[in-house]
């Protein structure tokens, strides 16, 4: 009886230290956590290790934006992103490069409206932050 529960100790341990090591890899992907303002965000997903911990951490950041290219072949991830965040009175709460496809961001709530440019050609959406939702924006350009 002893020796099953000593078993029984053992597997929840190492499933324990195997998740605990298995987040730990996925944050040393991440890139850096920034901040302007109200708002901590982080960008990149370049390379496979950093887009899989960039997808990981999405469920913890209310915003995520996405940026691709619509190409012959099928849809091509887009980087160094110009993107600016304005609150409903017009002021600007975030002006960044997406540095990769992937902005998450977390942000007070209310309703935004995000600007994002490639090649010279602009997009804009309203997004509506509210208390525990998660809004997931992808912006698409002809190439």
């Amino acid at each position: 009886m002893k020796r099953t529960s000593i078993v029984k100790v053992g597997f929840t341990a190492l499933a324990l230290a195997t998740s605990v090591q298995y987040v730990f890899a996925a944050s040393q992907h991440l890139p850096a956590i920034q901040h302007e303002g109200d708002v901590t965000f982080l960008t990149g997903g370049i390379g496979l290790d950093q887009s899989t911990a960039i997808r990981k951490a999405m469920p913890q950041y209310p915003l995520t934006l996405e940026f691709a290219g619509k190409a012959t072949g099928g849809n091509e991830y887009l980087a160094n992103i110009p993107v600016q965040l304005s609150d409903t009175h017009g002021h600007t709460v975030l002006t960044t490069t997406a540095r990769g496809p992937f902005l998450l961001a977390s942000l007070p709530h209310g309703r935004y409206s995000v600007t994002a440019t490639y090649d010279g050609k602009t997009k804009r959406r309203a997004i509506d932050i509210a208390p525990s939702s998660h809004v997931h924006e992808l912006f698409l350009w002809p190439m």
